[in-house]
C-alpha cells in the first residue's frame, strides 16, 4: 500500500471513462471499408485528431486536413459529423468514480479532447461528468499530454499539489510524465485493475 498522502483523484477521460473509437463515426459517413482504409493510413487521422486535441477550431482543423489530403475529405468531415458514434461509456470505471464521489474524494479530470467537441458531445451525454470539481480540457488550454505543461495547468486549476493526487491514464507515456511531475500515476488497463490499484492505495472503493 502506498504511504503517500492522497488528497484527490485525477482521471484521464478518453479510454478510461469513455472509450473513443473513430471507426463507427467515420463509417457512418463513408462506410466501413473506406473508414478502415482511412484509419489505416497512419498519420493522416493522427495529425487531424492531434490538432483538435490541441485546440485548433474544428472547422480550421478540417480545412487543414482536407487541404493536405483532399482525397479523404468525406472521411475527415464524417468524423466530426457523426462524432457521437465514436463514444462509449466505460461502465466499470464510472462505477469506481461513483464510489469515490460518494466517499467525498475530490475528483478531477484531464481530457485530451477538442474543447468544442467536449462541450457539444461529451458534457451533455455523460452525466457522471457533473461529479468532477473541474475538468481540464486540453483543447481549451492549447497544450496536451504528454507535454508536462498540462500538468502545471492541472495543479493550478485544482489548487492541490500534484504530489497529493493519484492519477490514472491509459497511455504509459502520460503516466511517466505525470510521475515526473509528482503525481502518483497508475496506468489504466481495465476497471478491475484500477479498482485493485486504488484499494492498494487505501482508496474508499469496494473490493472486486
Amino acid at each position: 500500500m502506498s504511504r503517500r498522502r492522497t488528497s484527490a483523484m485525477v482521471f484521464d477521460l478518453g479510454q478510461v471513462l469513455v472509450a473513443r473509437d473513430p471507426l463507427p463515426a467515420i463509417a457512418a459517413g463513408v462506410g466501413q471499408d473506406r473508414a478502415r482504409a482511412f484509419l489505416a493510413d497512419g498519420e493522416v487521422f493522427a495529425t487531424y485528431d492531434r490538432d483538435l486535441d490541441l485546440g485548433v477550431p474544428v472547422e480550421q482543423a478540417q480545412e487543414r486536413a482536407i487541404t493536405a489530403h483532399p482525397g479523404y475529405a468525406d472521411e475527415i468531415r464524417a468524423y466530426v459529423t457523426h462524432f457521437d458514434r465514436s463514444l462509449t461509456q466505460i461502465n466499470g470505471t464510472v462505477q469506481l468514480l461513483r464510489e469515490l464521489y460518494d466517499a467525498r474524494v475530490p475528483l478531477f479530470a484531464l481530457a485530451t479532447w477538442s474543447a468544442e467537441l467536449f462541450e457539444t458531445h461529451a458534457r451533455p451525454r455523460f452525466p457522471f461528468l457533473a461529479g468532477f470539481l473541474d475538468v481540464v480540457v486540453t483543447g481549451a488550454e492549447g497544450v496536451a499530454t504528454p507535454d508536462p505543461a498540462i500538468f502545471a495547468v492541472l495543479e493550478r486549476r485544482m489548487g492541490i499539489a500534484l504530489t497529493e493526487c493519484c492519477y490514472t491514464d491509459d497511455d504509459p507515456r502520460d503516466v511517466l510524465v505525470g510521475r515526473a511531475c509528482g503525481l502518483d500515476a497508475v496506468t489504466f488497463t481495465t476497471p478491475a485493475q484500477l479498482r485493485a490499484d486504488l484499494r492498494r492505495r487505501g482508496a474508499p472503493v469496494r473490493p472486486a
